[in-house]
């Protein structure tokens, strides 16, 4: 019997602020250039429209529309948009766009399909400050969402825009699982057990994401990976470990947060470096399925779940 040639790794990076880094520090040395995607086997690379330090509704729009503008001129040069996971390719690296603070969709339910239409895919309810949807996990875990925030978040469903609960607070997490019709997903979190941090998710809050089928990426910022000692790509498997025993099979991926980060664990410094990280995977025991599951099918299949 003949052997048959293994199919490339997909290799799928939930979350980057490239383009918040771009439109606010141009001059700056970016972790994500189209080159290392290339390097690392990248064929989705998630660039959220990040809100960044608290501001009005009508200076938030505009700075989001600066990184709408440096998209567009990415793709000038190269860059490939993707709005369907699934078609994904091995070998050509393509973007996928998401907001992170939903404080644009403030301004009325008809703009998050205006956000849509432009290609955005995943929306973070929140960043770090509270909206006119719901409050991030460092004001408080007992607020839930707002009654806007639960219509705005149902419309996001119906239109195919994954809802994303990193940096969400744990009654707003709650809020989306128990009360609408699509599980949601944390595009770069890590587990609370692991490491005790108000960003991370509880053992509870991640059996119940995954019973529902949700998904997690996992962040590589080293304050959200261990409390003491070296950060290393082992730190980081220990928390796709930890998830995998709470019901996380299928449903773990990467979220690394590039670009958004100062500091990461060693041998994990940009893009190129994730065939590293799946070799690791691979040396730690997890099967080929498994390592194909983590470094991309497992995103891909998510968005598969919620249409």
């Amino acid at each position: 019997m003949s052997g048959s040639k293994e199919a490339p790794v997909r290799v799928c990076d939930a979350h980057c602020d490239t383009l918040f880094s771009l439109l606010t520090s141009p001059d700056r040395s970016n972790d994500v250039t189209l080159e290392r995607l290339k390097a690392g086997g990248v064929s989705v690379q998630t660039m959220a429209m990040y809100v960044g330090a608290a501001a009005d509704i009508d200076t938030i729009g505009r700075r989001f529309d600066g990184m709408l503008q440096i998209f567009e001129r990415l793709k000038e040069e190269g860059w490939h948009q993707l709005d369907d996971p699934a078609l994904a390719k091995a070998d050509d690296p393509a973007v996928m766009l998401s907001i992170e603070g939903c404080e644009v969709f403030a301004r009325g339910l008809g703009t998050i399909e205006e956000y849509r239409r432009k290609g955005v895919r995943m929306a973070a309810v929140t960043w770090n400050h509270v909206n006119a949807l719901g409050t991030p996990h460092c004001h408080d875990a007992t607020t839930g969402l707002t009654a806007y925030g639960l219509d705005a978040v149902k419309e996001m469903q119906r239109l195919g825009i994954a809802v994303d609960i990193s940096h969400l607070n744990e009654a707003g997490f709650y809020d989306i699982l128990n009360k609408t019709h699509q599980p949601p997903m944390a595009s770069h979190s890590c587990a609370r057990a692991l490491c005790d941090h108000t960003r991370n998710l509880t053992d509870r809050q991640l059996k119940d994401l995954f019973g529902a089928g949700g998904f997690v990426g996992i962040n590589f910022f080293p304050t959200f990976l261990i409390e003491k000692g070296p950060c290393t790509i082992d730190t980081v498997i220990d928390h796709i470990d930890h998830m995998y025993g709470l019901g996380g099979e299928g449903k773990v991926g990467f979220g690394s947060d590039f670009d958004g980060i100062d500091s990461k664990p060693e041998g994990l410094d940009n893009p190129a470096d994730f065939p590293a990280l799946i070799e690791r995977l691979r040396q730690r025991g997890f099967g080929q399925d498994a390592v194909r599951d983590i470094a991309g099918e497992a995103f891909i299949q998510y968005f598969s779940r919620i249409g």
